[in-house]
């Protein structure tokens, strides 16, 4: 029976952030009017997110150890997290989700407190490109790394692969940008079909699209390749992809 409590917590009013025209667009941010809408913002705008969602918790099941670690980084309101821990309900284990975004991170905990599972979760407010890992099993970034500046993800992506026991996992969920600028605007207008589909306005993808510019700045799958092999990983692959949304897996 689902928790009334958790569901009250996890409403999500509809997301019209960009419903109205914006004299100046300001760059967007994971503040307390995002935290409102944002499961709804995210079934909306993410194409299959509660697929990838499933699937991290299903290879979670092939990766996680028994006395490890589990870091979700950029957590958000932690979908991996929770789903990851009605999988695994392994109390050896700990779940560390991780958001430097204040509102994310407090609406979180509540979700957190509203679970009884035995595997414990630990929502901490941190800058992920500072945070001590260790005897790590997997290590999620769910639509996370787009977000950094450029410069830092080899960086963090370098401590992962240090904090990581071997035969341990990462998830790297992402935004593409394609190979061939055609075939980027087409996959794109794709996309922007499927928010269309999903109730978005021309005028909302607009604002929203000018309000992440340079905010989230994509990057392609060969680059992601070459940083994961720089970072030491031997095995590493696309596992889902949905027009220019992609997860990879990889593997220590």
């Amino acid at each position: 029976m689902q928790n009334p409590k958790l569901t009250a917590i996890t409403m999500s009013a509809k997301d019209t952030i960009f419903s109205d025209p914006q004299g100046k667009i300001k760059e967007f941010e994971f503040d307390q009017q995002v935290v409102e809408v944002f499961p709804d913002m995210i079934e909306r705008s993410v194409p299959s997110y509660k697929t990838i969602i499933q699937g991290i918790s299903e290879i979670a099941q092939k990766f996680v150890q028994l006395d490890s670690n589990i870091y979700d980084l950029g957590c958000s309101l932690g979908a991996a997290s929770f789903a990851i821990r009605q999988k695994l309900q392994e109390p050896s284990c700990q779940i560390i989700a991780v958001d430097n975004s204040p509102a994310m991170v407090e609406r979180c905990r509540l979700i957190q407190a509203s679970y009884n599972f035995d595997m414990p979760v630990e929502v901490l407010e941190s800058d992920i490109t500072q945070l001590e890992m260790n005897n790590a099993s997997l290590v999620v970034l769910n639509f996370t790394l787009q977000f950094l500046p450029v410069t830092k993800r080899q960086t963090l992506l370098n401590r992962i692969y240090q904090a990581l026991n071997p035969g341990g996992a990462l998830v790297v969920s992402e935004k593409l940008q394609m190979d061939q600028p055609e075939f980027d605007e087409l996959i794109i207008s794709l996309h922007h079909d499927f928010k269309k589909r999903n109730g978005y306005s021309d005028m909302e993808i607009a604002q929203k699209r000018a309000a992440l510019e340079n905010v989230l700045i994509p990057d392609n799958q060969q680059t992601h390749f070459e940083r994961f092999k720089q970072a030491g990983f031997a095995q590493y692959d696309s596992w889902f992809q949905h027009y220019n949304f992609a997860s990879f897996l990889v593997v220590k």
